[in-house]
């Protein structure tokens, strides 16, 4: 199973340039998905972050996480997702390994450890050419608009 932007910007309501995942793959429903984010030199952050040495800041690769998680959640829920947002509610043990850069291609790694209703729990994990480059533990509640 697969979801592509289309099926990604129904679920979500990030829009360029906050729409930080491209598609999700390995996904079992309510359960775990694997986020696909393609970094390139276009993104809007690089110009100042940094001129010099490119850099994908830490915070946005935990929103892309979180957006991944996001998705995961929304469409197993369906219907009773419909007009609610997902919302980051904490993030904990987040751990940076390496610098994501222009080229890199994020394969973001979500497992649900709790949820299924309105408060989500996540094992969150950024990879890089199978290099862990980001963790983190991820709670996110889901609210009307």
């Amino acid at each position: 199973m697969e979801f592509d932007i289309a099926d990604i910007m129904e679920s979500i309501p990030h829009r360029y340039p906050f729409l930080l995942v491209d598609k999700l793959v390995d996904i079992e429903p309510g359960e775990r998905a694997t986020g696909i984010k393609n970094v390139t030199i276009n993104e809007p952050f690089f110009p100042g972050h940094f001129p010099q040495k490119p850099v994908m800041p830490g915070v946005l690769i935990l929103e892309a996480m979180a957006q991944t998680a996001g998705v995961l959640a929304v469409q197993f829920l369906g219907d009773d997702a419909k007009g609610k947002v997902m919302y980051f509610m904490g993030i904990d043990g987040a751990k940076f390994r390496r610098p994501v850069v222009p080229g890199d291609v994020l394969h973001m790694k979500v497992n649900k450890t709790r949820g299924g209703g309105a408060v989500w729990k996540f094992d969150a994990a950024a990879y890089v050419n199978d290099e862990l480059v980001t963790e983190a533990k991820l709670t996110a509640m889901l609210a009307a608009e």
